[in-house]
């Protein structure tokens, strides 16, 4: 999991008992956490190599061109962070597995830079997945406008600010000397500590509330794409809208899902720190272990083509009148049937392929 918790006890500690961090790691089940870490992560590189293996949708051979790719593009690149986030989390979990020991003995200078090294890395990946995320929200809304797609603009934001916010906010939290124990004062902890959780828990923050903005403007916008044209608004468009507006409410629900458990634990440690029974934080730990390597394989189901159908008679499907004026891929976001009249133009959209 990525969690700036996890990431403070890579630090030196003095072994002292009255350090809160101390206590947790004495009550808390390392074996039991990090086979759970080792499963989930385990699901989770399985779902993201779903998504990356390269398919052929048999049922669409005809749809296949160019606008379609933009958005396998997007999904393959946010299977590739979370395969290699998840990565992470199985090495790590398997390590200490083996050695039993999460929290680095005192001066142990090897175990604190193993520690320290594979959470930059899972923090990293994981970082990138919220950007990719972000990024298909975004796209989708160019793609619906006609926007051409800018795959280095993506990349460059999507791979960097993750570096510039996990690089930021691991060197503040372990230079020089990875002790961030034992801090003399509520300042100091917060000049240390802080800035490593705004790194994780702001990106995060900024997808849940962009996100669904953006969803919900879009589905207004395909409402009225879909029935002005027609000046009529039948049940076969509300079938459409609707599988939409579902498929945007699964998508945001993933995320939430996954991720919602790391903010709740960030406000209850920097609300409750002194007053929170550990077995509180103990359990969020366990849900976040869980969750968050799950994130690849919702995606796997959130993000793939759906399509709906409808049986028609066989000489209307034959009839030349009944012909689409645009693939079935060109309709909006889903792979749905078009409307008995011509519609305006729609832009080719990027859940436009089968990713199931």
């Amino acid at each position: 999991m990525s969690d700036p918790t996890i990431q403070t006890f890579c630090c030196h500690h003095s072994g002292n008992k009255e350090d809160l961090a101390v206590k947790i790691m004495s009550e808390f089940n390392t074996e039991s956490y990090n086979t759970v870490c080792l499963v989930s992560s385990s699901i989770g590189i399985l779902g993201s190599l779903y998504q990356i293996l390269p398919r052929r949708d048999y049922t669409s051979l005809r749809l296949q061109n160019f606008s379609s790719s933009r958005g396998r593009h997007i999904i393959i690149w946010l299977a590739v962070a979370d395969l290699l986030a998840s990565l992470g989390v199985l090495i790590r979990s398997s390590l200490w597995l083996q050695f039993k020991n999460i929290m680095p003995m005192p001066d142990d200078d090897v175990s604190v830079l193993f520690c320290t090294l594979i959470s930059a890395w899972t923090q990293y990946f994981y970082t990138a997945t919220w950007f990719w995320t972000l990024f298909y929200a975004i796209d989708t809304w160019n793609a619906i406008r006609n926007y051409e797609f800018n795959a280095f603009k993506y990349h460059t934001f999507a791979w960097g600010i993750p570096a510039i916010t996990t690089g930021v906010g691991l060197s503040i939290l372990y230079i020089p000397d990875a002790t961030c124990h034992n801090l003399t004062s509520i300042t100091s902890a917060v000049y240390r500590i802080l800035p490593n959780y705004c790194a994780t828990y702001l990106p995060i923050a900024m997808v849940m509330i962009v996100n669904p903005i953006i969803y919900m403007l879009l589905s207004k916008h395909v409402e009225l794409a879909v029935s002005i044209p027609m000046a009529q608004f039948t049940s076969k468009e509300r079938r459409l809208v609707d599988a939409l507006k579902l498929k945007f409410f699964l998508i945001n629900g993933a995320f939430y899902l996954c991720w919602l458990p790391n903010l709740i634990n960030g406000l209850l440690l920097w609300t409750m720190w002194f007053n929170m029974p550990v077995n509180v934080i103990i359990t969020i730990w366990y849900i976040m272990a869980f969750l968050n390597p799950m994130q690849a394989l919702l995606n796997a189901i959130v993000y793939r083509r759906w399509t709906l159908s409808q049986q028609k008679p066989k000489s209307v499907m034959s009839s030349p009148e009944n012909e689409l004026n645009f693939p079935d891929e060109q309709s909006p976001l889903l792979g749905s049937e078009p409307p008995r009249l011509p519609m305006t133009h729609i832009a080719p959209t990027i859940n436009i392929y089968s990713t199931m």
